[in-house]
């Protein structure tokens, strides 16, 4: 079962209110200088292993039937990493996980040597809701989906960052500094990094512009414990054209202005199917979308990313020769990268 928070209401409350700068575009970003010791490793940028880049391609597996077998599908499809749902994403509880369970998965884990695996959070979850009782709801859910990645050895939990609502972009970001301070207060033990991931904008989604996720990390009290999971169709649909060179040289320098390299910890790998801009978040696959191949080029070659692991959320099936949607995509993918 979820714990509820500790003392009466007008506590959370407090914090949702506490003061907060109102600058939301800054131009310094926040530090984060690689991971400590607390967490579990995520590959990530490192000066010390260029040249030579280490890639990790994966995709996000179904857990259908067990968590284990997220595994194997992912060793059939020729992953080296995996995301999944630790829980059911479009419901906000669920039954706690089993001994049994666990020990299912563990092993799974060590037979196959897939990592690192991260999960991704309840679509569920908006921790810039306006409405009190929802954004509680969501912190509540985020602590047991911490939990569950914990008590799995689970190395990130990635999450869309919340939806403003009828509130304005930054009244929203506060709310999310604010719920993720919670959320890391009663979690001071989690060896899970949480990792805000860049959105396409639809609606009032927050996360969208790289100002908005630096603002976020800079808001926290303890931004060491977060990182950035950058999505390539989210991105395109922002408006961040990188086809050519210097349009992914120029996302990359405002990313870095922004968030900071060293922040990147996931990369979602998606082809678009809407245009640059569109503000629409649909994936394609892998090259066969309007992003096209060279997008990706840039992103596979690019040292700066390099172990940072790159995760498919392209859609499954079996393409017209029979083979598996996830098996030529990765395919696709490391015949990009230049030797």
């Amino acid at each position: 079962m979820i714990p509820p928070l500790a003392g009466p209401s007008s506590d959370l409350l407090s914090i949702f209110l506490a003061p907060q700068p109102d600058t939301l575009l800054r131009k310094k970003r926040p530090e984060n200088k690689g991971q400590t010791g607390k967490f579990r490793p995520i590959l990530g940028p490192n000066a010390q292993i260029r040249p030579s880049m280490i890639h990790r391609f994966g995709a996000h597996m179904s857990v259908a039937g067990g968590l284990e077998h997220a595994f194997r599908a992912g060793v059939r499809a020729g992953c080296d990493c995996l995301q999944i749902f630790v829980k059911n994403q479009r419901q906000w509880q669920a039954p706690p996980l089993t001994t049994d369970q666990i020990d299912a998965y563990r092993i799974a884990a060590t037979d196959t040597g897939l990592q690192p695996v991260v999960a991704h959070a309840s679509y569920l979850l908006n921790l810039a809701s306006p409405d009190r009782d929802n954004r509680r709801k969501s912190i509540l859910a985020m602590i047991d989906e911490l939990d569950r990645c914990d008590a799995l050895g689970v190395s990130a939990l990635i999450f869309h960052p919340g939806a403003a609502m009828n509130a304005t972009p930054l009244a929203a970001i506060k709310r999310i500094a604010q719920s993720l301070d919670e959320v890391h207060r009663r979690c001071a033990d989690s060896r899970t990094m949480i990792l805000l991931e860049s959105t396409a904008g639809q609606g009032s989604a927050i996360g969208h512009r790289f100002e908005q996720l630096g603002d976020i990390l800079e808001r926290t009290r303890e931004p060491k414990r977060l990182g950035v999971c950058l999505d390539t169709c989210h991105l395109f649909a922002a408006g961040y054209d990188f086809r050519t060179a210097e349009g992914y040289e120029a996302m990359v320098s405002d990313l870095d202005r922004y968030v900071g390299i060293d922040n990147i910890r996931c990369i979602h790998t998606n082809d678009s199917k809407r245009e640059c801009g569109s503000r629409v978040d649909r994936h394609d696959h892998i090259g066969k979308g309007k992003i096209g191949k060279q997008g990706f080029v840039h992103f596979v070659n690019d040292e700066r990313f390099s172990g940072v692991p790159f995760i498919l959320e392209t859609p499954k099936g079996k393409d017209g020769r029979g083979s598996d949607y996830d098996k030529v995509n990765l395919k696709r993918l490391r015949a990009m990268i230049r030797t």
